[in-house]
């Protein structure tokens, strides 16, 4: 708008169009255990921890490798308690994987695809925006917003309980959270072509993984933070399908960024990543 204030338009269930304002900002902190109903600090990256991805959005290959701890926690307690039936029942890391794996391999894969945390961390905040106050109202909440051209979908579940950060920061959560949009008829069948070759099973799983995010508010806070999209639990928010959900580049660019191999990319688990030790430059 003329004054800066950005904002998205949104559906409602009952056929409303709303404009909300979806605007960036630091916030009051939200917290489930002292019921403090801020929006957070949606601008904060952890520089002290990060200074490349403070720095360009990227985090740098060097620093990771040096890295004991994250935001005065162990690496060695943060995979622990990330593990699925610890801190959480999903998890928030796949039994074989490792922060750091996970960071350096999110890292490659919004590397290549030409987004970094501060544009997918940003995206999740416009839909975080649209979750907040009493935009959606009731224990399970459904809503539409247009971003990009594309109609994104949305449903909230309200939680019992809380659920707290593997790392040592006020972040919390209590939703569990459904976004996805419908690919277009020229969308599916390029992926059709495309992906002949795989089994029934094998493509409807791609299309999901291509098209369906399944997280918590925590995750957008988690990207522009500390560029941590979660490992390979059913809490997931891979920068592809970001990328796909939000229109922020077409399929056939993706698939040709990635080789053809979709499939294996979005599905590979991160537990050793072979690159060379230097800074990768902002794209």
């Amino acid at each position: 708008m003329k004054n800066g204030t950005e904002v998205i338009i949104s559906l409602n269930v009952i056929g409303e169009y709303s404009v909300l304002p979806i605007t960036q900002e630091k916030g009051e902190i939200y917290s489930c255990l002292y019921d403090l109903n801020g929006k957070g600090d949606q601008v904060w990256v952890d520089e002290p921890d990060f200074h490349s991805l403070g720095k360009t959005g990227l985090h740098s290959e060097g620093e990771l490798n040096k890295k004991t701890m994250i935001t005065g926690r162990s690496i060695e307690v943060i995979n622990f308690i990330s593990k699925p039936n610890r801190f959480s029942d999903a998890g928030f890391l796949a039994e074989d994987e490792d922060v750091i794996s996970v960071l350096k391999r999110r890292q490659q894969n919004c590397y290549e695809n030409g987004n970094g945390s501060f544009s997918d961390g940003k995206t999740f905040i416009s839909y975080l925006e649209c979750t907040s106050g009493d935009y959606l109202e009731g224990q399970s909440d459904t809503a539409t917003i247009y971003y990009n051209s594309n109609k994104v979908n949305i449903i909230r579940t309200w939680l019992n309980g809380y659920q707290e950060s593997i790392f040592h920061d006020e972040i919390e959560g209590r939703n569990n959270i459904q976004i996805w949009r419908d690919l277009n008829k020229e969308e599916l069948e390029f992926l059709k072509r495309s992906y002949s070759d795989l089994p029934e099973d094998s493509f409807r799983l791609l299309i999901n993984r291509l098209t369906h995010l399944h997280i918590s508010e925590m995750l957008p806070f988690y990207i522009m933070r500390y560029g941590f999209y979660e490992g390979h639990t059913s809490y997931r928010a891979d920068p592809l399908t970001i990328s796909v959900v939000f229109g922020l580049k077409s399929i056939k660019d993706i698939d040709s960024i990635f080789k053809n191999d979709l499939y294996n990319t979005l599905n590979q688990h991160f537990t050793n990543i072979d690159r060379p030790n230097n800074q990768i430059p902002y794209p």
